[in-house]
């Protein structure tokens, strides 16, 4: 069967070079029981492929099953797979099937694979080595004559690094790879898409297809589609059932893509994990840079208040109090380069400062940092949650903070 027939068979709408050739890659490797690794953003159209590969090789007519490792509990996940034993845990009241022993003979899909437990994956890596795995709390070993197809929208070899994925379950997995390519790189098929979506929504709700005009055609050639196919389905549904004139112009399109990534111009991508604990991060660096600017700033202002010689009686309250919260405050965090004797109200005041300027304490970030998060955690007695909250960070980046500096203990 060549591309154009696995096409028209499983609905593809398309002709980038790119998808051809994901395409024909799947083909070629459906004869074959090689483990497949498919990667591409979400929403691109992943799960399609699992499926070719299913129907052109010749497990076509043993059962096939799609797993969402991401859907899954991390506490029941194993029992899902590999099955469990009666009375192996809480709950288990029969003994129960787990999915390899249950397609033994045909294809699992198992999709967000970057989602599974590292446990998990131990287990994974020794049905893909040997065909055999332990259901839980049991001891007797199952073989199983399983294919497997893994998806994922995550870049493994960065999970890798970070200890989330096992290497060597990647690369038992990634036999043969199949990239699929992001909406934005197939411009070619948007329109194709569009139209064909339209014409669905269209017979679905009994009412005319919605067209485009050539600004509303060039808007969407040149919007990034974060949500690739999948948010182009939706959009298109939801001007087909909301908009009362089938004739759609950019201005009325706009209302229906969200703003982030209208550019086309090419932006970083990090992981987001990352992005929330360095946008915290700068948050909690600036919360400590203007700190020390307004003390700075506060001292020059008392400094500048004694050297006119006299200060009244309400003044000197003030004075006062301000360096009585300063002091309170502040003791562990700066020094004071000022020593200042106040006596009783309506009488003359002697002065013994240091100054010879205004002193611009060091700072060092990682450590008020530390301290901070020293103080928050005794604040709370430990609590760590009521701490990150108190920090304006979330409870993952505490603990991390927390294992960085050694503040178990």
């Amino acid at each position: 069967m060549d591309v154009l027939a696995i096409k028209q068979r499983f609905g593809i709408i398309g002709n980038s070079p790119a998808l051809e050739l994901s395409i024909d890659v799947a083909r070629q490797v459906s004869s074959t029981d090689l483990s497949v690794l498919i990667t591409g953003e979400s929403g691109s159209g992943k799960e399609v492929f699992p499926q070719i590969i299913h129907q052109l090789s010749a497990r076509k007519h043993g059962p096939y099953i799609a797993v969402n490792c991401g859907a899954i509990p991390e506490g029941t996940i194993d029992s899902e797979l590999f099955g469990h034993e009666k009375g192996s845990f809480t709950g288990a009241h029969e003994a129960r099937k787990g999915y390899f022993e249950v397609v033994n003979g045909g294809t699992i899909f198992l999709d967000e694979i970057a989602d599974m437990p590292l446990s998990t994956q131990a287990r994974l890596l020794r049905v893909l080595e040997s065909g055999e795995f332990i259901r839980v709390g049991s001891s007797k070993v199952i073989k199983t004559n399983v294919r497997i197809i893994a998806a994922t929208n995550i870049n493994l070899t960065e999970a890798i690094q970070h200890g989330k994925f096992r290497e060597d379950l990647y690369y038992r997995l990634n036999s043969v790879p199949i990239t699929v390519p992001p909406l934005r790189d197939r411009k070619d098929d948007i329109i194709l898409l569009f139209r064909k979506f339209a014409s669905d929504f269209a017979d679905k709700y009994k009412m005319p297809v919605i067209k485009m005009d050539e600004e509303a055609q060039n808007l969407i050639l040149n919007y990034r589609w974060p949500g690739n196919i999948r948010q182009l389905k939706n959009i298109t549904e939801q001007i087909s059932i909301i908009e009362k004139q089938r004739n759609i112009n950019a201005q009325t399109l706009t209302k229906y893509l969200p703003q982030v990534n209208m550019s086309k111009l090419p932006v970083l991508l990090k992981n987001q994990g990352d992005q929330m604990e360095l946008s915290e991060r700068d948050i909690l660096y600036r919360v400590l840079f203007e700190m020390r600017r307004d003390i700075t700033e506060l001292k020059q202002l008392v400094a500048d208040i004694l050297k006119d010689g006299s200060i009244s009686a309400n003044m000197q309250d003030q004075k006062a109090q301000f360096l009585n919260n300063f002091n309170n405050e502040f003791e562990s965090d700066f020094k004071r380069d000022e020593d200042i004797h106040i006596h009783q109200p309506d009488t003359i005041i002697t002065e013994s400062i240091q100054y010879p300027e205004v002193y611009e304490e060091s700072l060092s970030l990682q450590q008020r940092e530390k301290e901070l998060i020293k103080k928050a955690l005794e604040k709370y007695r430990g609590r760590k949650r009521n701490a990150a909250k108190e920090l304006g960070i979330s409870e993952r980046t505490l603990y991390r903070k927390i294992r960085e500096y050694d503040l178990e203990k």
